[in-house]
């Protein structure tokens, strides 16, 4: 069977509800200033739906006498987490800016492969990826969260998940699978309740409006392609030093982290790419987002959900007279900068709002100029995407799919000590990125 005609068949389609229902007092959940960042009504937030998926070989699986059984763990054990992530299970509500916490349910896939595993993970094809995903949650009047269990003749199985950035943003999608994960593998007994209302915590004084989200330039889905590159911890290390500046000063001495490493690999072979097609090097930004939790003060719950996430900007700037595109210690130690001081930042809870608006506001302007390449960065390393364990181990892989949209994703590779960067550019970009020397030799 060739790997790009791998036939996924759609078994069945339902929605889960809450085991529990949603008290009467907790029925609406009125939204947050920043969730409302991220609310359909922006021009193309309905693409914002991040999508991961978990796979399982059949090894994995070995233990579980009845396939059957297993899949009703895994249904029971959603039901029982959504009395918790109650929001998941309810309707966005465009006129009131809020979630009817109506108990509606998450959309629910079982899907089943006439093959087997091996072929996804061993060819890691990105069209074989995406056919594993027909989740279609995040609608603005749809359900907010979907779920796609697909089972392989061999046993293995894939896990998909996907939610509405509404009411979620990358810390609240690995608490709820992080939930669901512990509540199928242990039972309920020790799950943390998680806390939904962020208009409890922090007030909505005198805040600065919200600039419109400009509508990415020149985009059209059909021209997107999604690549995974993968470093492994070798090259991690010949990475960090390479982009390391033992001369530098302040925060520039410590050696980069693998995040900023890789992150200032892509941008350099960016600032090529665009190089290449406006004729000169251009004023350059890369942003990471954020999880802001540990930078407010008093200390939030441990299981505050919701979107708490800022931008972190690294700028390279140019007057017009640059000729080549910076080093990798350059960028590097733009981008060890904006963290360090990110880290350090501290924000009193009644200033959380306005500083998220404000630096949202900053970065929107930037999108909106011609002459300044703007490039959005996610990483998901460190999140516990790759502990989650259903009750038959860990999965031996945990990928994303393609974006209709340009960004870059990164994910911690196998081990822990490696990245796997998905880019998503469109095809010409794509085949101008993939040359670039350093991509070349260090990814494969």
């Amino acid at each position: 069977m060739e790997t790009t005609t791998m036939e996924v068949k759609l078994v069945s389609t339902k929605m889960i509800k809450p085991s529990s229902p949603t008290p009467s007092h907790l029925r609406t959940l009125k939204l947050s200033s920043t969730d409302l960042l991220f609310a359909p009504k922006l021009e193309f937030a309905s693409v914002s739906k991040p999508c991961v998926l978990f796979y399982y070989t059949a090894d994995q699986t070995s233990n579980i006498i009845r396939p059957a059984d297993r899949l009703q763990e895994l249904e029971t054990s959603l039901s029982e987490t959504l009395t918790g992530f109650y929001p998941l299970a309810g309707r966005y509500m465009k006129d009131s800016h809020s979630i009817d916490c109506n108990d509606e349910g998450v959309e629910y896939l079982e899907a089943k492969v006439e093959g087997r595993l091996s072929q996804v993970i061993l060819s890691r094809k990105d069209e074989m990826i995406d056919q594993l995903s027909h989740l279609a949650g995040g609608e603005s009047m749809g359900p907010l969260a979907s779920v796609q269990i697909t089972r392989f003749d061999c046993g293995g199985l894939v896990v998909g998940f996907r939610l509405t950035h509404v009411v979620a943003d990358a810390f609240t999608a690995a608490s709820f699978v992080t939930s669901w994960a512990t509540a199928c593998r242990e039972g309920t007994g020790k799950l943390i309740c998680p806390t939904f209302d962020l208009t409890s915590f922090f007030p909505e004084n005198d805040l600065p409006a919200m600039k419109r989200l400009p509508f990415p330039k020149n985009v059209r889905p059909d021209e997107m392609v999604t690549r995974r590159f993968v470093l492994d911890g070798a090259k991690i290390s010949s990475l960090k030093a390479r982009g390391h500046d033992p001369a530098a000063v302040g925060s520039s001495l410590r050696q980069p982290s693998k995040v900023e490493a890789v992150t200032a690999l892509i941008w350099r072979a960016l600032m090529g790419v665009s190089q290449a097609k406006h004729g000169r090097i251009r004023t350059s930004v890369a942003t990471h987002s954020k999880n802001l939790r540990p930078n407010i003060i008093p200390p939030l719950p441990p299981m505050l959900c919701g979107n708490l996430i800022s931008t972190v900007t690294a700028t390279f700037a140019t007057d017009g007279n640059t000729e080549e595109v910076p080093d990798l210690k350059c960028l590097v130690g733009l981008l060890r900068d904006s963290f360090t001081k990110s880290k350090a930042a501290v924000i009193p809870r009644e200033d959380v709002y306005s500083s998220v608006i404000e630096t949202r506001n900053e970065m929107f302007e930037l999108l909106e100029k011609e002459d300044v390449d703007v490039f959005s960065f996610m990483s998901w390393c460190r999140f516990p995407f790759c502990e989650s364990d259903f009750g038959s181990g860990k999965p031996c892989w945990v990928s994303v799919i393609s974006s209709p949209i340009k960004g870059f994703v990164l994910l911690d590779g196998e081990g822990g000590d490696g990245i796997e960067a998905w880019v998503s550019l469109n095809k010409p970009d794509m085949l101008h990125f993939q040359q670039d020397h350093l991509i070349l030799a260090f990814t494969s």
